[in-house]
């Protein structure tokens, strides 16, 4: 059985984890299985490079473990606003500051957008995933569900910037759908299942061995 380290320390992201995982026969650890270690510094300029850079930071703290075919998997997403020239992007956790809340954050992009009544209100949250084992990226992906910027905050069911994401085929917020609902369409959802698929290609190379 394949044992996959979740390089996240988000409790919202991990559930939606581990339901988009459920059903994969794997073993699923956390950081709470490692000893203390240090988060990385998100120096990379795309949703990809601070995957990638996180998986093998969160990699190397996992030799402790001392399993070689241990995968560890880390994840960057956010949202990215077309009017906003593609902010907050890979800033989304960190936009105004590290400790301001989301409905500051809300406000800072409402008032964007209020200066510019005649640009479309087009948005969309990307996940990129990387896999390392080792010292390797063995497998990257990312995913999107493409939306636009609600006329205002709606839903209390999501976390991060789901309430002002809307979802035109669904009429609705993230925030105004269930979890299932969520990640039938949504860029972590899409990410993780390209990862189920991928490790469901491993478990067929080991049956033809």
């Amino acid at each position: 059985m394949t044992r996959l380290l979740i390089a996240t320390t988000n409790r919202d992201k991990l559930r939606e984890i581990h339901t988009v995982l459920g059903g994969t026969p794997v073993e699923l650890l956390t950081l709470a299985d490692l000893p203390p270690v240090e988060e990385p510094d998100e120096t990379g300029t795309t949703f990809a490079e601070n995957a990638r850079l996180k998986a093998l930071h969160y990699a190397n703290a996992a030799l402790s473990l001392h399993d070689p075919s241990l995968l560890t998997i880390a994840e960057d997403s956010g949202l990215v606003v077309d009017a906003l020239d593609g902010e907050p992007g890979v800033r989304s956790a960190r936009f105004l500051r590290p400790d301001a809340s989301y409905a500051e954050r809300f406000d800072a992009i409402y008032r964007v957008l209020a200066t510019q009544p005649g640009r479309p209100r087009t948005a969309r949250f990307v996940c990129a995933l990387a896999a390392v084992r080792g010292t390797d990226a063995v497998f990257e992906t990312i995913g999107t569900v493409e939306g636009e910027i609600s006329p205002e905050p709606r839903g209390t069911n999501g976390f991060g910037y789901d309430p002002i994401f809307l979802y035109p085929p669904y009429g609705r917020t993230l925030a105004e759908v269930d979890d299932e609902q969520k990640l039938r369409v949504a860029h972590r959802g899409h990410a993780f299942r390209d990862l189920v698929k991928w490790l469901a290609g491993l478990d067929d190379l080991r049956a033809c061995r």
